[in-house]
């Protein structure tokens, strides 16, 4: 049980980070927006091919807009803080409670 202990320990970990590395994707995402960026930059469109995906999404069901404002982003940040408050820390409590 240990071993197993250990792995979904690491797996939770990972997640998080995971996670927390999107989460600043799309706060980059969403500020370089403001500027109007080239949109050949290869590094933009790099923004753009990874955060639209779970965007759209929320675009799709959430077609809000506050002016000019574009709240997808706010929202998809706070379910990955809902994400790393709920899931992982669940999976380190069922870590732990193997231990």
């Amino acid at each position: 049980m240990f071993v197993l202990s250990n792995f979904i320990s690491a797996l939770a970990r990972v997640l998080d980070i995971l996670l927390n590395l999107y989460m600043w994707l799309i706060v980059i995402r969403a500020i370089a927006s403001w500027f109007s960026p080239d949109p050949y930059n290869p590094i933009y469109q790099f923004l753009i091919r990874i955060t639209e995906p779970v965007l759209g999404y929320i675009r799709r069901f959430i077609p809000f807009r506050m002016g000019m404002v574009d709240i997808a982003p706010l929202v998809a940040i706070l379910v990955i803080i809902f994400l790393q408050a709920f899931l992982v820390q669940s999976l380190y409590g069922v870590a732990m409670s193997m231990r």
